[in-house]
């Protein structure tokens, strides 16, 4: 059967929770400090929180394993470079909290996030559900 409008919006919900906890509930010490530099085991850590919360929100939808190993090693390399993005665009700023540049920087962050949900949504409606 092909997924529903419920589905693919229960599976958009459990991606949202996933990224409400895993980038500001879940992130350690490690994960914050340094993310300037490219290869920031903080980060790959932190990318892979995010996938490990994917894997449960696609399986708790009824995704196939073989779409899943698929799809969560791609989320894993995009988030690991959106952070990246946006803490080599802030460091080389200097910006901190306290500047609207910070802000915009980690809007657009989330923004990028966000859409990445919605294409793993498209995927799992395209190649992920039975159908």
């Amino acid at each position: 059967m092909p997924a529903s409008v419920s589905t693919v919006l229960i599976l958009i919900c459990l991606l949202q929770i996933k990224h409400m906890f895993a980038d500001y509930f879940l992130q350690t010490p490690k994960m914050l400090q340094g993310r300037g530099s490219y290869w920031h085991m903080g980060r790959a850590q932190h990318a892979g929180v995010h996938a490990l919360g994917s894997v449960l929100a696609l399986l708790a939808v009824g995704a196939p394993l073989g779409f899943i190993l698929v799809l969560v090693p791609l989320e894993w390399a995009v988030h690991f470079n959106i952070d990246w993005g946006k803490a080599r665009y802030s460091e080389m700023r200097s910006y901190g909290p306290e500047e609207a540049g910070f802000w915009r920087a980690n809007g657009f962050d989330q923004a990028l996030h966000q859409l990445t949900y919605v294409a793993m949504a498209w995927a799992f409606v395209e190649f992920g559900a039975a159908g």
